[in-house]
């Protein structure tokens, strides 16, 4: 403890910061982008477009309101809104490609059930980098200026299989692991979701439609998307590089927070029962804060106001599941928690982010297995990694080599310094 607030001290007295923008490097401009750039106020623009323009924007499935995840990783590679037809074909190609080689379901298959379902997603990742066209293409010694074919050829086969790992993973924990086929017809979030079990399910087929595009995309400094440039700027090919954005996912400060969230709810309405006053409520927010704890889904490292996912999220919830009693009470707490947390002073934006919703969305549905929440957050963020490793391979983008100091180091650079 002596030597963290030693550290901590040497960094703000003479660097005249904070160590998470110091040693967390929070908000240093250092990455190029393209697919999406996080407003404090606005929140996502995926290539310029919010995600209500991408709702309206995006081709929708035949009888559908939500939009294809198909037309998103369309638009992050060639900023460009496609066509219904465009999507269309994306779906069939991804269909096409979705099999998996017989070595990685048998790895699969031989993961113990107790082995958690990141760990297996990462390892089946991973076991990809057999088939890779990057590596082969390396091998072979293919051109610099023609690295970005064989990285699009592994982002498609990447996107195009994370449904059939997810699923035999959620089968083989889950279920009796048996799975349907992929069906060439019809669109990647009916062929994840039916993967699933939940196929029959239109309303939440249509979750998933909507969960994977807002999900897709968050600008490359989080840690998954960060881990994944990062791996890739060493041309690693896609698979290894997504395995590694993975293992990264899966820490409870990324994308294990949703499970928080909805462990927190369930434990509220167990302790307040059904429908609760709202000074309950704000009782029970209270005594979260005076216990030393954070409330869950509330606050995020840039945005400023409600993350607009989670608008997109509760607007879902309102046309389909307005009764559902954990939605209500994650209305409830969204009219009390924000005035505490700016009374507490604990947030400085003290507004719901994308994780305060989303468990609570998939426990209608009856997928209520929350470990395996990080690997549905896993599939949809593919997406995004997989576009930019293409646009880094295309643009020639260098090795990440950033400079460290020691502690010592800083404190003897600074020592002279008023």
């Amino acid at each position: 403890m002596a030597r963290r607030l030693s550290v901590k001290s040497l960094l703000t007295k003479s660097m005249g910061a904070s160590v998470s923008k110091i040693v967390g490097m929070r908000g240093l401009p250092a990455l190029l982008w393209d697919g999406s750039v996080l407003d404090a106020e606005e929140g996502i623009r995926f290539r310029g477009h919010t995600i209500p323009d991408i709702q309206k924007a995006l081709p929708k499935a035949p009888g559908g309101s939500e939009p294809l995840p198909e037309g998103l990783f369309w638009l992050l590679v060639t900023g460009e809104i496609p066509t219904a037809e465009q999507v269309k074909a994306l779906s069939a190609d991804w269909a096409a490609r979705a099999a998996l080689p017989t070595f990685v379901e048998e790895l699969i298959d031989r993961c113990p059930s107790t082995l958690h379902p990141m760990s297996q997603f990462s390892l089946a990742v991973t076991a990809l980098n057999h088939g890779s066209a990057f590596a082969k293409a390396y091998q072979d010694g293919v051109s610099k200026k023609e690295y970005w074919g064989p990285t699009f050829e592994d982002a498609m086969d990447l996107i195009a299989k994370l449904p059939n790992i997810a699923g035999r993973i959620y089968r083989n924990v889950y279920g009796d692991g048996k799975l349907p086929a992929i069906n060439p017809d019809k669109d990647y979030s009916w062929n994840l979701s039916n993967l699933l079990g939940f196929g029959e399910n239109e309303a939440f087929v249509e979750l998933m439609r909507l969960y994977i595009t807002i999900h897709s995309d968050h600008e490359g400094g989080n840690v998954s998307a960060h881990t994944g440039k990062l791996v890739g700027s060493a041309l690693s090919d896609p698979f290894l590089s997504y395995a590694a954005a993975l293992n990264g996912l899966a820490g409870p400060l990324h994308g294990l927070a949703n499970q928080e969230v909805l462990l927190w709810i369930t434990e509220m309405k167990a302790k307040l029962g059904e429908n609760p006053s709202d000074e309950a409520v704000k009782d029970y927010i209270w005594s979260t804060l005076n216990g030393g704890r954070v409330v869950p889904g509330y606050g995020h490292a840039v945005l400023r106001k409600t993350d607009p996912r989670y608008t997109a999220q509760r607007e879902f919830a309102q046309k389909h599941l307005p009764s559902d009693p954990l939605f209500k009470l994650v209305g409830q707490i969204y009219d009390i928690a924000p005035k505490i947390l700016l009374e507490a002073g604990k947030a400085k934006n003290p507004w719901p982010n994308v994780d305060a919703h989303s468990g609570v969305l998939l426990t209608h549905y009856g997928l209520n297995q929350m470990n395996f929440y990080t690997v549905l957050f896993g599939v949809s963020r593919a997406f995004g990694v997989a576009a930019q490793l293409i646009w880094d391979r295309a643009l020639g983008a260098p090795l990440e080599r950033p400079k460290s100091y020691s502690s010592a180091a800083i404190k003897k650079m600074f020592a002279n310094k008023p």
